[in-house]
């Protein structure tokens, strides 16, 4: 009875998200320019692109400036972070990318200690390798790979697990919550020993200009945009949105909500109450100013998206 009722509140919620006159977020660092043009330039030592995108966005997102590196080496698609993505439909997700080109496709948790995806990674490079010409690296014994993909998607996090799964070694690449952790270009690091392959780590590479404002939003959700950039509370007034479309109401008890709700001014303020966030303020009166203790709207969505990022709220896919 309780579900019926979460699912009839439902109807009421809104049908479409509001974006409004906002422009498409923009985010091309100089250390991306620089990235991308030293790459296009280090291609020939190259035997195969391996690109990491965010399994709950395979669609979105991915930078059509990578198209013309994959068009001349064997290609890799890692969909990475799937212990946060609803892979239940994950037959038409690998139908769609195969009818977009993309046949090569693995999907990874890299923060496990043990995933046996990763294990299947570097098998499956050596057969793409063996299948295509390496023109003037066929003399060459060890295989020499590039990583490649949009910030915050788990390169790092990548490189580390092939480490671990293939040498038994550490970390080799800092990783991080946030999008811009890796900015060093071109960095080699070995990842297997039989055979000796090596992984050329880059910097997350932001398509200069993003179409579509979902899109936009989708990325800034997953983190691949800096919150600032677009927007704390606009970034949890999507997931909201996202979440209740979805049916995904967990956070109603995570939070101690009556009920679902639409309104991501009510959800805020449950949050900065159930999780004392506050913060004082000066506030002018007659007599003078005062400083006084509010709720922290701005820390309470915050709250409420890395919750989501960390999967606290649940399995979703977003594309």
């Amino acid at each position: 009875m309780k579900l019926y009722r979460t699912l009839q509140n439902a109807v009421k919620f809104r049908s479409a998200f509001d974006f409004g006159e906002r422009e498409v977020a923009h985010w091309f660092p100089g250390h991306m320019a620089k990235g991308l043009k030293q790459m296009r330039a280090n291609l020939k030592n190259v035997d195969c692109i391996i690109e990491i995108h965010d399994a709950r966005i395979p669609f979105s997102g991915r930078n059509p400036l990578f198209q013309e590196s994959l068009d001349v080496r064997p290609h890799l698609l890692v969909l990475n972070k799937v212990d946060l993505a609803d892979t239940s439909n994950k037959h038409s997700i690998m139908k769609r990318l195969e009818r977009d080109g993309i046949k090569n496709v693995i999907f990874t948790d890299c923060l496990r200690q043990r995933d046996d995806n990763v294990k299947k990674v570097v098998p499956q490079v050596v057969e793409l390798i063996e299948n295509r010409p390496r023109f003037h690296r066929d003399e060459e014994r060890s295989y020499c790979l590039m990583v490649i993909g949009v910030p915050n998607v788990g390169k790092s996090s990548f490189i580390n697990a092939l480490r671990r799964t293939n040498l038994k070694k550490g970390k080799a690449s800092r990783v991080g919550a946030e999008p811009g952790i890796t900015k060093a270009v071109l960095t080699k690091i070995q990842v297997c020993e039989r055979p000796v392959m090596h992984l050329v780590d880059t910097p997350g590479v932001q398509p200069p200009r993003i179409e579509r404002v979902e899109t936009g939003m989708k990325l800034a959700l997953c983190g691949t945009i800096l919150d600032h950039l677009v927007g704390e509370d606009v970034i949890a007034d999507y997931l909201l949105f996202t979440l209740n479309r979805l049916e995904r109401f967990s956070y109603v008890e995570k939070y101690g909500l009556e009920k679902p709700c639409d309104s991501i001014e009510q959800v805020r303020k449950r949050i900065a109450i159930k999780l004392g966030k506050t913060q004082r303020v000066k506030a002018i009166t007659g007599v003078g100013n005062i400083t006084i203790t509010v709720p922290n709207y701005t820390a309470a969505a915050y709250d409420f998206i890395r919750a989501f990022r960390k999967g606290e709220l649940g399995k979703v896919m977003l594309d």
